[in-house]
């Protein structure tokens, strides 16, 4: 659930918007569909390292005990350098959507609060933080659902208006591959933030006492 709900987030339900303007659905859906084929062997490869060695180091200490110690070094300090950026982008664009339902709170505020927020739920402890992440991630889970159930009933014109919409939109314009091969290959980068936290499951391995049955 921690490595699902992970991936939905910003990239998913804010970004995934850019990609679809950029590459038209047929580039975006592309992109998409590439990179999660990429992550799904990523992550095949991640869980058998994690049960045959769980630590808590991950898949830096991977690196550094199956490649060398600078490629496991420099790839712990880019994750954390990536995850330093990513909580900046997170607690913006929490402002920028609280923003819809309280248009007169500064939105600095409303940074500033979820990132306490976030801080208190890490520093207490590792238990805290699993369980916190578990149940939000359920939360997003049900989210996305939710999403393809009323986009599935809006296509079929059930919702939204008395005729079915159907795949029309996906012709519009220069669609479905608006801007060629180029704007296609430049929404990868989109869709790799997207799923981003695929890779938790690596880490929460190392804090379970048996990760092989966990």
């Amino acid at each position: 659930m921690i490595a699902l709900g992970g991936s939905i987030g910003t990239g998913l339900f804010v970004a995934s918007g850019s990609a679809i303007a950029t590459a038209g659905p047929g580039g975006a859906i592309a992109a998409y569909v590439g990179i999660g084929l990429m992550v799904f062997f990523l992550m095949t490869s991640l869980g058998e390292m994690a049960t045959y060695v769980p630590v808590s180091g991950s898949f830096s200490e991977y690196a550094s005990r199956f490649v060398d110690p600078a490629f496991g070094f420099a790839l712990g300090w880019n994750y954390w350098l990536n995850w330093a950026i990513t909580l900046a982008v997170d607690v913006s664009t929490t402002a920028i959507v609280m923003h819809f339902w309280l248009p007169n709170l500064p939105g600095w505020l409303i940074s500033v609060g979820f990132l306490a927020l976030i801080f208190v739920i890490n520093v207490v402890s590792a238990k805290s933080f699993a369980e916190t992440e578990y149940w939000l991630s359920l939360v997003k889970v049900i989210t996305v659902i939710v999403f393809l159930g009323v986009g599935l009933l809006t296509i079929a014109g059930i919702m939204g208006g008395s005729h079915p919409v159907g795949l029309k939109n996906y012709t519009t314009g220069a669609a479905p591959f608006v801007g060629g091969l180029p704007a296609t290959l430049s929404v990868f980068v989109v869709a790799g933030f997207s799923f981003q936290g695929t890779e938790l499951i690596g880490i929460t391995a190392g804090e379970s006492e048996t990760p092989e049955t966990s």
